[in-house]
């Protein structure tokens, strides 16, 4: 029996843009088909007593900011304007969006975007005007969107998620995982390219 990959995603990630504007091609070029799971890590971080990136270790940001446009290079992507506005304040609004997008089959569209205007535009994930610009651009209605991002479904679905991931034990993103193996990191999207025979991916 083939297995599937799990891609644990959390919108406020700083290094999931890397991922993001490679996924679409990953999937083409791999045909492996991926579960999306949109969990809440700020709540398991502080779980964890854990700020990877706190505003009081300047340097350690600094570092993940060069990092981040050093490795978009490596990949071809766009390099992001830096520092983008990070912490994100729409947090949980962005991750509530990409779960509607996910039951409408869109999800990959609005993580690229999201993500793009984030990142190039620094129009913060979650906030309205990249909701807006979001959906502008995969032809999607805004306030139908919004709607159903605060449904109580959709945020019982993000509680249920996250609770999942903790007991998973995801303790950052983007992590990925087959069965119990997990592969943490977005350097790590290409690690699984290797092993796809020994962990039997569809």
């Amino acid at each position: 029996m083939k297995n599937n990959l799990t891609f644990w995603v959390s919108i406020g990630s700083t290094y999931t843009y890397l991922t993001a504007l490679r996924l679409k091609k990953f999937k083409e070029d791999n045909d492996i088909d991926i579960r999306f799971k949109i969990i809440n890590i700020r709540w398991i971080m502080k779980k964890m007593d854990n700020v990877p990136f706190p505003p009081s270790k300047s340097s350690k940001v600094n570092y993940m900011w060069k990092d981040i446009q050093r490795r978009a290079k490596i990949y071809q992507i766009p390099i992001p304007k830096i520092p983008a506005p990070y912490p994100l304040k729409y947090f949980d609004e962005a991750n509530l969006y990409a779960l509607v997008a996910l039951e409408e089959g869109w999800f990959v569209q609005y993580l690229e975007s999201t993500y793009r205007y984030w990142f190039l535009e620094g129009i913060p994930a979650g906030s309205d005007e990249n909701i807006k610009l979001t959906c502008t651009a995969n032809n999607i209605d805004f306030q139908s969107l919004k709607d159903k991002s605060s449904s109580e479904k959709v945020i019982n679905e993000y509680k249920n998620n996250t609770q999942i991931a903790y007991e998973f034990g995801i303790f950052g993103v983007p992590s990925f995982s087959v069965n119990e193996n997990l592969f943490w990191g977005d350097d790590r999207l290409n690690d699984i390219i290797h092993f796809k025979e020994e962990l039997n991916l569809v």
